[in-house]
């Protein structure tokens, strides 16, 4: 049964090119079921509702924060070690059409951390809406995977192994989520330290978080206890930035109803 040879897209190509360096990563997978009740209400109380991808990519560049290992890589220049970033840089997956396919490209925000709620949503949906040639993360990546595969790989094997430049060019952790398509991911690889992602939230505000990890960074226990201070920061600090959401809007709402009179 004879079937057709299908030459590999650009984007198609970028993937394997990733699945390359990520395979070789010892990674293991800790997930905890989480009760997001006070976010939820924190988030049904706002006219204008945040995004999930928001809240939980705040939360996470919070723990972050407050956690090195989160904050350090694996990598090999100029000999095996491990390099830690004063700050964190989110890498997030996005599907996006290209050419008339669907393909996953990766987008990163800076210091996610410092970054207000509703700024980092607007990250968010600027990577997901804009035009794929205005995304420079896009660009560069589309242009790399039409390089000759050796020197792709040796720019990728360099940019995975300097220390200084891993991070600005593939960030500190990846996002990847499919809890809107009411699916998840058992099994997500990446060449990063850590990949988070969470499955389909429940209408009391139960939800399955797994973060994914390199063994060779950090052990289970920590991300256990890691994965509980993520609950509560969600609960707590991203759930009080949410309730504040509303009342700014209600102090900036009259100032703008005096400028219009």
């Amino acid at each position: 049964m004879r079937g057709r040879a299908i030459k590999l897209s650009v984007p198609r190509r970028l993937v394997c090119d990733l699945m390359r360096f990520s395979i070789g990563v010892p990674r293991v997978t800790v997930q905890r079921q989480m009760n997001l009740d006070p976010l939820q209400r924190a988030r049904i109380a706002q006219t204008s509702r945040p995004s999930w991808t928001a809240l939980f990519l705040k939360g996470y560049a919070l723990l972050c924060r407050e956690t090195p290992e989160f904050r350090r890589a694996y990598v090999k220049l100029p000999r095996p070690q491990l390099y830690e970033y004063p700050e964190s840089v989110a890498s997030i997956a996005h599907e996006r059409e290209h050419d008339g396919e669907r393909v996953v490209l990766l987008s990163k925000i800076k210091s996610p951390e410092r970054l207000p709620i509703p700024e980092l949503a607007a990250l968010i949906d600027a990577a997901r809406s804009r035009p794929v040639a205005e995304i420079k993360e896009f660009r560069r990546a589309l242009k790399i995977a039409r390089m000759p595969g050796p020197i792709r790989w040796l720019l990728m094997w360099l940019g995975l192994n300097l220390g200084a430049r891993r991070a600005h060019y593939f960030g500190t952790f990846q996002l990847s989520v499919y809890s809107g398509l009411g699916a998840e991911s058992l099994n997500p690889l990446t060449p990063l330290t850590t990949l988070f992602n969470y499955g389909p939230i429940a209408a009391d505000g139960t939800v399955t978080v797994r973060i994914h990890y390199d063994h060779r960074v950090m052990d289970g226990a920590n991300v256990a206890r890691a994965l509980e201070r993520f609950e509560a920061i969600l609960n707590g600090d991203v759930a009080q930035e949410v309730l504040g959401l509303s009342q700014d809007e209600a102090v900036h709402t009259p100032l703008l109803s005096r400028k219009t009179t």
